[in-house]
């Protein structure tokens, strides 16, 4: 396996567009690594980049402490995985995995034996001697990534590989997909649009947007200490609730105002860079779990508890999500306890927030202040 790096990365296209800005990153061996962000923010650029189908406008790329700016894809050592699959159509499921193979003429007992064995860890043994039109979604997906694995390269990379499968199986697959990289030890670089995947399958996670890096860093990182607006409103979901407001400072107490309610926060935030603040407005961030309609809850924190006209209630079984106004302009989500009492638009609804877990941005940088 083996390690990479990015340094001053940058993609410019004819026209004078910039698909991806100054990209800084040193991925070591072994990691899984994944690139998240929404459609156009670069990622899958960055991922052409390092497999060598997008030439580097600027900067250097090393493959295992070997640059790479001028190496052919195929002596990159790297395999690709994309998300409509790329099988051949007239080719078995044994012929599709052994095709590279067969190209750098492997001997037929090597190829014969990497094929089984990738076969077996992806349990397609029965799948061989099929062709890829009787085979479904998930199936056709065990297959590119069999045909990469026999490869036995430094560095898979992946583009989206589950796309295209339904919510049920992507997430099946998403637990193969984590599986295989603890089973075979090696680096991993992941493409995706999708934080939900981004959050359960990588070591780290680099968030993009607009072809810059915005944050890089574990997925509880990311959640519980966003850089700013973007990654706190990208990552979770739902969607971290933004609000303007006030912040206040008494004393040494720190207070946040918005519409009619002023929140009390923890002693922790209490610090020089919140009590700069004061008087001034800052963008509130609120998770929708860190906000709860349960009574003993909203009762001990009178300091945290507001009211709000229920707008929607979306009961999933496992959480019920509710969308309510507060003061009849502010909207606001939260995710509560499946057993909430509320169940009917147009109720109004006691609900308190968790203040250990609230974020404060600067208005106008969207920066975290504290966090």
């Amino acid at each position: 396996m083996a390690s990479l790096s990015l340094q001053h990365v940058y993609k410019k296209f004819e026209g004078g567009v910039v698909a991806v800005s100054d990209f800084n990153l040193e991925i070591a061996d072994k990691e899984f690594v994944i690139l998240v962000g929404p459609s156009g923010c670069g990622k899958s650029t960055t991922l052409r980049m390092i497999a060598g189908l997008e030439d580097v406008t600027e900067g250097e790329v090393y493959i295992d402490n070997r640059l790479v700016n001028d190496v052919l894809p195929k002596d990159r050592d790297i395999a690709m995985v994309f998300q409509n699959y790329a099988l051949y159509p007239h080719m078995t499921v044994f012929d599709n995995m052994a095709f590279g193979l067969k190209i750098r003429k492997v001997p037929k007992d090597e190829i014969k034996r990497r094929v089984n064995e990738a076969a077996k860890i992806l349990e397609i043994e029965h799948l061989l001697n099929r062709k890829p039109k009787a085979l479904s979604g998930g199936q056709r997906q065990r297959v590119a990534l069999g045909r990469a694995i026999v490869r036995d390269p430094k560095v898979f990379l992946m583009d989206e590989p589950l796309s295209n499968l339904d919510a049920k199986l992507r997430v099946q697959m998403r637990v193969e997909i984590t599986k295989l990289h603890q089973r075979l030890q090696t680096t991993i670089i992941y493409v995706t649009h999708d934080q939900t995947e981004a959050m359960t399958m990588g070591t780290r996670i680099v968030v993009m947007k607009d072809g810059f890096i915005q944050q890089v860093d574990s997925p509880s990182e990311l959640y519980q200490n966003p850089v700013n607006t973007f990654v706190a409103g990208f990552i979770g979901m739902p969607p971290m609730n933004f609000i303007n407001a006030i912040v206040q400072v008494e004393g040494n107490d720190v207070y946040i105002s918005f519409e009619n309610f002023s929140i009390k926060l923890p002693e922790r935030y209490s610090v020089p860079e919140v009590i700069e603040q004061d008087g001034k407005e800052v963008i509130f961030g609120v998770r929708p779990e860190a906000i709860t309609d349960e009574t003993t809850y909203v009762g001990n924190h009178p300091d945290t508890s507001f009211t709000a006209d229920v707008d929607v209630v979306e009961m999933l079984g496992a959480e019920t999500y509710l969308y309510v106004t507060v003061s009849g302009s502010l909207p606001l989500t939260a995710r509560v306890d499946p057993t909430t009492s509320v169940s009917r638009v147009g109720e109004v609804v006691d609900l308190a927030i968790d203040a250990n877990r609230v974020h404060i941005f600067d208005k106008d940088t969207e920066q975290s202040i504290i966090s």
